[in-house]
This record gives C-alpha cells, sequence and structure tokens, in this order.
C-alpha cells in the first residue's frame, strides 16, 4: 500500500508496533525494511526527513488485519 504525507510519526510506528505479522517499507531502490525492528524505523525516519520533504512510502503488510489497522490510521488522522 502507498502511504504519504503522515505527520503522526509515532501514532504510525504505534500502529505498525501492534500488528501481528510483518510490516515493511518499501525502499526507493527496492530494498525491504523490517518496520517493526527500532532500529530500522529510525533509519527509515532519518532518509524520509533528510531532504525535507516526505515522500510517497510503500508499505506491506502480510497480514489483512495489520493492511485494516494501517488503513483505518490513515483514514482517522495518520495527516494530523
Amino acid at each position: 500500500m502507498k502511504v504519504q504525507n503522515i505527520t503522526d510519526v509515532e501514532g504510525f510506528f504505534k500502529v505498525v508496533d501492534s500488528c501481528e505479522g510483518k510490516v515493511e517499507l518499501v525502499t526507493g531502490e527496492g530494498d525491504r525494511l523490517n518496520l517493526k525492528s527500532k532500529l530500522s524505523q529510525y533509519v527509515s525516519m532519518a532518509n524520509i526527513f533528510s531532504n525535507g520533504e516526505i515522500p510517497e512510502l510503500e508499505v506491506i503488510a502480510y497480514e489483512k488485519e495489520d493492511t485494516d489497522k494501517l488503513i483505518q490510521f490513515m483514514m482517522d488522522g495518520g495527516n494530523k
């Protein structure tokens, strides 16, 4: 799924942490980072904010319930 304009980064990672299955961020180079890893969370956010803008991100959740959680977060205020 594509996500963009996440301004509640802490809330986003709380949702990711609550997911049961694997959640990955796909980088522009096609690499996949495990977003449930705190190190990957910090590295991915440092890269995203390094140029002052938030690009569109591709996030892959492997469980339907996890995808639903992420979609609900975006609909409820991931852009607050």
